[in-house]
């Protein structure tokens, strides 16, 4: 079951890069992106990256990790791991579960909470996300 938002973000993509792969085999795509955003009454600035690799009838895998950090120093680390998918208006659609860490006692709820997560692309690399607790 859904709980209450852990935060949220709107960021941009600042790179992609395409991984080495053998020939015959799944290519990947590492994604690097900056955003703003909250985690719980935290003003945060967020870099990610991830690697989305295809799969069938469409879809993508993809894991990540990331940091936030706030304003007054504090830090959180995270992982993840989802699925993502195309659609229309050349849009990418992720959904997954993310893993945070910190040693910050200001934001020490996150560490043992599972976030769920919706995170979006758009066709000119902005991005944006929402987090929830899975109770």
């Amino acid at each position: 079951m859904l709980g209450d938002l852990l935060g949220q973000h709107q960021g941009q993509i600042t790179g992609r890069r395409v991984l080495p792969f053998e020939e015959g085999g799944t290519p990947a795509v590492e994604v690097t992106y900056e955003a703003k955003g909250r985690l719980f009454d935290a003003d945060i600035t967020e870099t990610g990256t991830y690697v989305a690799m295809p799969r069938p009838r469409g879809t993508l895998a993809g894991e990540g990790q990331g940091v936030l950090l706030t304003a007054d120093g504090d830090m959180v680390t995270w992982k993840g791991q989802g699925v993502g998918r195309f659609v229309e208006g050349g849009r990418t659609v992720w959904r997954g579960a993310i893993f945070y860490r910190t040693d910050s006692q200001r934001l020490v709820q996150v560490n043992g909470a599972i976030g769920l997560f919706e995170y979006e692309v758009d066709d000119s690399g902005k991005t944006s996300a929402q987090v929830w607790e899975w109770k």
